[in-house]
């Protein structure tokens, strides 16, 4: 049998049980909070999607949690849905906790109905019940647990309230010893006859799949991926046999006769549990009056036509702007205690009488790129990587997508394209591994393509430096940090418009297809939790992608370092691939050293300039120095303010790194696509360029 589920490695006694849930209901807060620090995260066999599992103890029972993708409905269209399908029908769970938003009710008891519908082992956390209590909203537990039929439990999962009771009701669904009646979903009475036929009609269910009710609905639709699994789980033919294949061909028959086709029949098992959900949650909630007056009055800033996007904007010059100001002290600091540790090393290197080119090679080579990078690019994401988390956490980001959604369609692209591309701010990879959130193959390939035309944090320190450098000027203090955020801000908008355009070319070309629709719930505005946000955002993100930075950074160090110090014929290596690049490099207004750079960055963006100073010094290390020192090489090196210019816009748009580009080629398992990846951000950035520097040339500037 194909397994489609993660493997749990349960312990004697262990019970298992599955956390499902809507996005943006609490659910990972359960889970952290049940679990704490005993969890890890591995992938869905066959899929690019994660998953945690935990442990935790309450009394004589010990639990085994698997927190599932957020879905919004089991009848799946994306590969996190498929998964938490697949778990939730095959995984062998002892219970199912679905966690429900106390604040909009209705909304998540609809997946509860259908997990209700697939087992019986089912219990319901109704989470934020402290912030349904600031809505003004109150939740009979006892009259929801009526209409559904199963246990539920309310829970503040931020103040660990109602935690043990949750526990203490697991446990008792997953040994069979609860004592609330079953209730069974009503669909309409010739939808009932139908799928009592096809009941009958059905070969024996192993225990532990889903229910036999469950199993003839989905018969009954037809034509779904799902008949196929659940029968290779049952070990059955397809559509499980002549008899029952017969039964439901004959139901949907009788059903079209009746005016019930496929897609009315469809729509009306679709639109079974919405309803029962919105009397269910009729039935226990009360309010004095709406609850959600902040929420309204926020969205009218945040996502109205008029001020939606102007806000946004704002948003990213604040966050931009409290990155630059932070990180220069704190990457200063760094930078000054790393190379501390290189003359120490360098310092035991020659009193073990260690030979020049070793020293070279590992200390001045290996070891000063990757004090380079770290120094430069931890202050910067350990600052943005929190602020954007911060956003996040609020509730903010979804609203971005809203704001985007216009642009994307127009550009024949998913509006949740905009949530990959905020994350391509950080970077890149963590971009591209994000597009798994799109359903539709062609519109995920187009985000996964056009990932790279946004700056990563690794492209900050080129731009701005070049930026502070040229155009910035004599500005000092608070003023210059305002003006460098407010021209950085210019360029990535640059970059967005640039992403809507390709996507917009890509999606008329090779990648042909019309905009897919989604659905996006705008999740109630929360207080972040700053304690938590920033210790996630250190470990979950800036040191992982510093991780991979870093792994790439100390070979291409030894790369560098023997161009540099390599000779032929009385000139290093590094000079000769320079003057060969030159010619052409001219062209794009640029020379051959600042193309090389480039190409010897691509391990890490991070060491372009530093490369570009040692090429023009003609040293055999990474150039350290201040703005004024480097203003002026680069000034005597022949940089005018154009070529200035074009190396920002070719920093912005050229190949992406190398952990980018792995990731690529593991989210599409193609190399083509990988190649176009790399293609299509080096074809516009060249472009641009060359255009630039034409234009510069004909108005009579130095270029």
């Amino acid at each position: 049998m194909e397994t489609f589920f993660p493997v749990v490695q349960r312990q004697p006694g262990e019970l298992t049980v599955a956390l499902a849930g809507n996005p943006n209901v609490g659910k990972s807060t359960v889970f952290n909070a049940l679990t704490g620090m005993n969890q890890h995260t591995g992938n869905w066999p066959g899929k690019t999607v994660s998953t945690a599992q935990g442990r935790c103890r309450r009394g004589k029972d010990r639990f085994l949690l698997v927190d599932l993708p957020g879905t919004y409905s089991l009848l799946a269209h994306s590969a996190e849905e498929e998964a938490a399908r697949d778990f939730v029908c095959f995984g062998g769970a002892d219970a199912v906790i679905v966690v429900c938003d106390a604040t909009r009710l209705e909304r998540s008891l609809n997946l509860a109905l259908q997990v209700i519908e697939v087992t019986d082992r089912v219990v319901v956390c109704v989470n934020l019940l402290d912030e349904a209590r600031k809505k003004r909203l109150s939740i009979n537990l006892n009259a929801l647990q009526q209409e559904l039929g199963v246990p539920v439990v309310g829970v503040s999962a931020r103040a660990r309230r109602g935690l043990d009771a949750l526990l203490e009701q697991t446990a008792r669904v997953a040994r069979r010893e609860t004592a609330v009646p079953a209730v069974r979903q009503p669909y309409p009475q010739p939808i009932e006859k139908a799928l009592a036929a096809i009941q009958a009609s059905l070969p024996p269910i192993p225990p532990g799949g889903p229910s036999v009710r469950w199993i003839s609905v989905r018969l009954l639709c037809g034509g779904s991926e799902d008949t196929r699994r659940i029968s290779d789980f049952c070990g059955c033919p397809p559509d499980f046999g002549p008899a029952a294949s017969a039964a439901a061909s004959d139901a949907r028959a009788a059903l079209a006769r009746d005016g019930a086709g496929r897609q009315k029949l469809l729509d009306q098992i679709a639109a079974c549990p919405v309803l029962w959900a919105e009397s269910a949650a009729a039935a226990a909630v009360s309010s004095p009056g709406r609850g959600d007056a902040l929420d309204r009055r926020l969205d009218r800033l945040f996502i109205s036509r008029r001020t939606g996007i102007p806000v946004m904007l704002l948003l990213l010059f604040g966050v931009l702007w409290l990155t630059i100001a932070g990180a220069n002290i704190p990457s200063q600091w760094l930078s000054a205690r790393l190379f501390a540790v290189q003359d120490w090393l360098s310092a035991q290197f020659m009193a073990c009488g260690a030979p020049e080119w070793l020293h070279g090679a590992l200390v001045l080579g290996v070891y000063q790129v990757l004090a380079w990078v770290v120094s430069v690019m931890l202050p910067p994401m350990a600052i943005f990587f929190p602020l954007f988390t911060l956003l996040e956490d609020f509730g903010y980001l979804p609203r971005v997508a809203f704001n985007l959604d216009c642009c994307f369609q127009k550009a024949c692209a998913c509006g949740k394209q905009a949530l990959t591309m905020c994350m391509c701010f950080g970077c890149n990879a963590v971009g591209v591994t994000g597009c798994r959130i799109i359903d539709s193959p062609r519109e995920r390939l187009i985000a996964i393509l056009t990932s790279s035309l946004v700056p990563c944090n690794g492209r900050f320190p080129a731009i701005l430096t070049i930026l502070s450098l040229f155009f910035v000027g004599a500005a000092e203090g608070p003023g210059a940090a305002l003006l460098s955020a407010l021209l950085l801000t210019g360029v990535i908008v640059l970059g967005v418009g640039m992403t809507f355009l390709c996507s917009r070319v890509l999606s008329k070309t090779v990648l042909r297809g019309i905009p897919s629709g989604f659905t996006l719930e705008l999740p109630p505005y929360r207080a972040p939790q700053v304690g938590k946000v920033i210790i996630r955002s250190v470990f979950d993100r800036t040191l992982f992608v510093l991780g991979r930075a870093a792994a790439v950074a100390a070979p291409a160090g030894l790369v560098i370092w023997v161009l540099a110090n390599v000779t032929a014929g009385g000139v290093s290596l590094l000079a000769h691939v320079s003057g060969a690049l030159d010619p052409f490099a001219r062209l794009l207004g640029l020379d051959g050293v600042i193309l090389l750079a480039f190409i010897l960055g691509f391990p890490a963006n991070e060491i372009v300039i530093p490369i570009a100073a040692m090429a023009y010094l003609s040293t055999g290390t990474l150039a350290d120095l201040d703005g004024l020192a480097l203003h002026a090489l680069l000034l005597r090196s022949g940089w005018t303010p154009v070529t200035a210019l074009c190396t920002v816009l070719f920093s912005l748009f050229h190949w992406p790194c190398s952990t980018t580009c792995l990731t690529i080629r593991r989210e599409t398992g193609s190399l083509r696509w990988t190649f176009l990846a790399m293609a299509l951000p080096t074809a516009v950035g060249m472009g641009l360029c060359f255009l630039t520097a034409s234009c510069a040339r004909l108005l009579g500037f130095p270029v």
